[in-house]
């Protein structure tokens, strides 16, 4: 008598796919509502009137850090509904405290940047997805090299150097660009092995995938708009 293929085998593929399909859902989410809260503080003050409020905005930059550490360090404690909150209420912060950095540049500047990151994150998410290669070993890599920009940046607040400004700009895209691979690939092992039964827990993933690869594209954003971005 033949073997029974087991469900989980059966429906691991429409488990993985709508898995990762959530992720990029609410990722694109989290990216509608960090622009339109961005567009609101934009058309609501001035530069001058930002920069009067710059320790409120250093005050939610801290509050930022904080929901993203709470996100990734209590998601498998939280409810489904709590997770999500919480990852829309980070993108809206997002959206205030970026405000002032684009308005240094040219709306174009910031319309190029946007499609050259999401061409180029859409190409890496790619490759993460497809690849049968270890990204284990280039995560590990692209972490340190993260921990590294971040001490430069910090030295350059002091430093004020251009050269250094443009070195962490271009190191910034690559280590993010990695990152978006390393993260996709970790994210579809998850959505393989996601309890297809579990709804609440299937949600808490998807939240958690999209905090990730969020933080992958706003960063390639970013360091983009550095690097080749028009200041007004």
């Amino acid at each position: 008598m033949p073997l029974r293929t087991p469900d989980a085998v059966i429906t691991r593929p429409e488990t993985l796919n709508a898995f990762m399909r959530g992720v990029y859902l609410w990722m694109s989410a989290g990216l509608a509502v960090t622009a339109l809260l961005a567009y609101a503080t934009i058309q609501a003050f001035t530069p001058q009137e930002l920069f009067q409020y710059r320790y409120i905005l250093f005050g939610l930059i801290i509050a930022e850090l904080l929901l993203v550490v709470a996100i990734s360090a209590a998601i498998n404690r939280m409810s489904a509904f709590t997770a999500t909150a919480l990852f829309l209420l980070y993108s809206a912060l997002n959206g205030v405290t970026i405000a002032p950095i684009l308005l240094i540049y040219t709306s174009e500047s910031v319309f190029q940047a946007f499609l050259t990151a999401a061409g180029m994150f859409g190409a890496m998410s790619v490759y993460g997805m497809v690849t049968k290669r270890d990204l284990t070993g280039m995560g590990s890599f692209m972490m340190m090299g993260l921990f590294g920009i971040i001490i430069a940046m910090i030295v350059n607040m002091f430093v004020q150097s251009s050269q250094l400004s443009l070195g962490i700009s271009i190191l910034g895209v690559f280590i993010f660009l990695g990152l978006t691979a390393y993260d996709t690939q970790q994210l579809r092992i998850m959505g393989e092995s996601a309890p297809a039964d579990d709804a609440a827990a299937v949600q808490r993933g998807t939240i958690l995938g999209a905090l990730k690869l969020y933080l992958d594209f706003i960063n390639i954003f970013l360091f983009l708009l550095r690097l080749i971005g028009d200041r007004r």
